[in-house]
């Protein structure tokens, strides 16, 4: 793909990949009015390595008009090369990826397709605003810059240097810069990381803002719990398969077993090691987590052989079912719920 002119070259916005005079027009139903649209993303049997090293296995994958999903995996299995593909920065060696019904470079040069990338590509003797103002000559159409700096949460930094932002504040300007084109579909890779906590509630609000015009949201994140508040739909991917895909109680459910929280000052952790059911104990001051398979038995014990009280039962979190679904002792992609791959 061309770059933009000038000194610019490859801003994290996949934005800035498209220059004013590259830009088409959408022609695309849907958030923007009209029919329903197509498959926002559609891979089909899509494989992609690297020398020997075989990054994506066959995955197949269809994202919807207005979903939010959050794509998460372990580091090398597979995410990065999947959203590359999507965004057009590099092909499969087999199989097929559509974004929108058509090619992903053809997407991405109509303006329906933005990223947030983690870092990279920002000219650090820009103002905030400079920054924004230039992206948005890259386009035939976008959105006025007050607008996404507000929408950002940057307006009031609008006249600092890139270079004196923090790394938060220039996640925001990402952000801001992916906005600009107004797109249908949105990928944010790790979009909050460098942002303190206040920040990252900010940003999730205004994404919960977008998501709610119908805007569809990919985002990959180790913080899990950002996937299990704002993600509609939870995809997993492991050693380049997708091993789950479902909601955040749906992939929870696939690690079996639930957890047992009780208070139980000077706990014998062998002795409740060697308890039927048992599969493993974490002792945290005067509170133990027991994860079973059969936590009704164990609670029995517990309240009839110990002097354990205030038991809690609870399903296993999106962490426990992301390592268990991920780790190294995982068998590959499991069946049921699960899609194809």
């Amino acid at each position: 793909m061309r770059k933009s002119p000038g000194s610019l070259a490859t801003p994290a916005a996949v934005t800035l990949r498209v220059a004013r005079d590259y830009a088409e027009p959408t022609g695309l139903a849907g958030r923007r009015g009209g029919a329903v649209p197509p498959l926002a993303v559609d891979l089909r049997g899509v494989h992609k390595s690297f020398g020997s090293v075989q990054a994506v296995r066959g995955v197949a994958l269809s994202i919807g008009s207005g979903e939010v999903m959050a794509f998460l995996g372990p580091n090398g299995a597979g995410k990065t090369s999947t959203i590359d593909m999507i965004l057009g920065l590099s092909r499969p060696d087999a199989g097929q990826v559509e974004v929108y019904g058509m090619a992903p470079r053809q997407a991405v040069r109509k303006g329906l397709v933005s990223a947030v990338m983690q870092a990279g590509g920002l000219l650090k003797d820009l103002t905030v605003a400079e920054t924004v103002q230039y992206t948005a000559r890259l386009f035939a159409v976008s959105r006025p810059v007050g607008e996404v700096l507000e929408r950002a949460g940057i307006t009031a930094i609008a006249g600092r240097r890139v270079g004196k932002c923090s790394g938060g504040e220039q996640q925001r300007l990402r952000f801001a810069m992916a906005l600009i084109p107004d797109p249908e579909l949105l990928i944010l890779d790790e979009p909050t990381q460098g942002m303190d906590v206040e920040g990252r509630r900010g940003f999730w609000k205004a994404i919960r803002d977008d998501a709610a015009s119908g805007r569809t949201i990919v985002f990959a994140t180790h913080y899990l719990e950002e996937a299990d508040a704002y993600a509609g739909r939870i995809v997993l991917i492991s050693k380049g398969q997708i091993v789950a895909d479902g909601t955040a109680a749906e992939v929870k459910g696939l690690a079996c077993g639930r957890t047992i929280r009780a208070t139980l000052p000077g706990a014998d952790q062998a002795a409740l090691r060697a308890m039927p059911g048992v599969e493993g104990v974490e002792v945290r001051g005067d509170t133990v987590l027991i994860h079973s398979g059969d936590t009704d038995a164990v609670a029995r014990r517990l309240l009839t052989q110990t002097s354990a009280r205030d038991l809690e039962i609870t399903s296993r979190g999106l962490e426990e079912a992301f390592i268990a679904l991920t780790g190294d002792g995982a068998a590959g992609p499991p069946d049921g719920r699960q899609a194809a791959t």
